[in-house]
This record gives C-alpha cells, structure tokens and sequence, in this order.
C-alpha cells in the first residue's frame, strides 16, 4: 500500500479509537478483560478468529500480547478492514483479512479462539442463535470463545437506567449529540445475558465460552 494511503488509514483508525473510548464504558478494563480471558501463555502458538473484527483494535491487543498467535479478521466492511490492514501490519503474515458477512460465511479451518467485540449485538436473537451453534464448529477441542459486548437489561428499568447513565457520561466526554441516537432509535439488537447464556451453554468437546 502506498505510503500516501496508509497515513490516513491509520489516522482513521486512531480516531475510531478515540472515539470508541468515549463511547464504551470503562474502556481498559472491557478489553484488558477479554485479553485476560485467553487460557494461554504469551509465547503459545494457537490461531484465533475475530468476527466483525472492525478496525482491528482487539485483534491488534491480541497480536501485542500473544507474538507467536496467528489471527484471521472477518468483517462485511473493506475499508474497516482496510484500516485494520494499517493498523496490523507490523504482524505480517500471521495474520489475514477476509471480507464477509459473519453470520453466514464458514471460516475454512478450526480456531483456539474465536473472539468478537462490540460486533454480535447487531444481530437479531434468531442470528445470535444460529452464529454461536456454528461457532461450535469453528473451534478446535477445548477452544474458547469469547465475546465482548454490549447487553441489554433485565428489565426495561434497568436498561432505561443504564442508558441514562450511559447518555450522562458520554456528554461530560464531550461526545457529539451525533452519537447518541434517540431511545426510538436503535442500530443494535442486544439480549439479554441471562438469555445469552442460556444460548451460549457448553459442549461435551470441553469448549469453554465467555461472554464479557
């Protein structure tokens, strides 16, 4: 990729992080978490797949703490992945990019890890079902999968509450009112997670799945 391109790539990157910072509540801990959640040691080879992988953000924590870990990143969106091409290129070939829609495409191989983040809220309940039967099939024995996103409350109080709070925090941030869509409009579908639970359950193959 030409240098004159790759500069604002990674600038758009940067900003999408900026702005995710603002946006989802105690930012460091949310991810520091999944990370932590990954049952290997620094220098383990195991191959991971991020679904709706954006710009690459966990994918490149990922790749940070783990050197020798091999990542395949699915998203529907070129030019998200084309920021996580800039953002990742200091890994190489371990890791690859494929456009497509993750709820319908089948990954080719078996992952350790099947990671997502802030990306499987978008899928209405049925396609939750559907996508975390299949993740069964992506993982190898004793895989893991986790998945870092947003819920939705156990009650209509508890979720008014949490968007209150969560409306309130973003504007002392100095977020534009552009990102805050009104209560009557939603671009994301989250369950609860009792009911991601529910869905999610265990195997007899010994696969383990965190929902943070």
């Amino acid at each position: 990729m030409a240098e004159a391109v790759r500069k604002p790539l990674a600038a758009g990157a940067d900003a999408d992080d900026r702005m995710r910072r603002k946006l989802v509540p105690c930012f460091d801990d949310f991810y520091r978490t999944a990370l932590e959640l990954l049952p290997f040691a620094p220098d383990a080879h195991f191959e991971v797949l991020d679904l709706g992988a954006g710009t690459g953000l966990l994918s490149a924590m990922i790749a940070a703490v783990f050197p020798k870990a091999r990542l395949t990143l699915f998203d529907l969106t070129p030019e998200m992945l084309m920021m996580a091409r800039a953002r990742l290129k200091p890994s190489g070939k371990r890791v690859r990019f494929v456009t497509a829609d993750f709820a319908a495409a089948a990954p080719p191989k078996s992952y350790d890890a099947v990671v997502s983040a802030l990306a499987l809220h978008h899928l209405p309940d049925s396609g939750k079902r559907h996508l975390f039967a299949d993740i069964f099939k992506y993982l190898t024995s004793g895989g893991v999968f986790i998945n870092a996103d947003q819920v939705g409350g156990e009650t209509p109080a508890i979720d008014q509450r949490s968007r209150q709070m969560w409306i309130k925090r973003a504007r002392e941030l100095k977020v534009g009112e552009h990102y805050i869509p009104p209560a009557s409009v939603s671009y994301s579908i989250p369950c609860t997670l009792w009911k991601q639970y529910l869905t999610v359950g265990c195997d007899k193959r010994g696969v383990r799945r965190w929902l943070v």
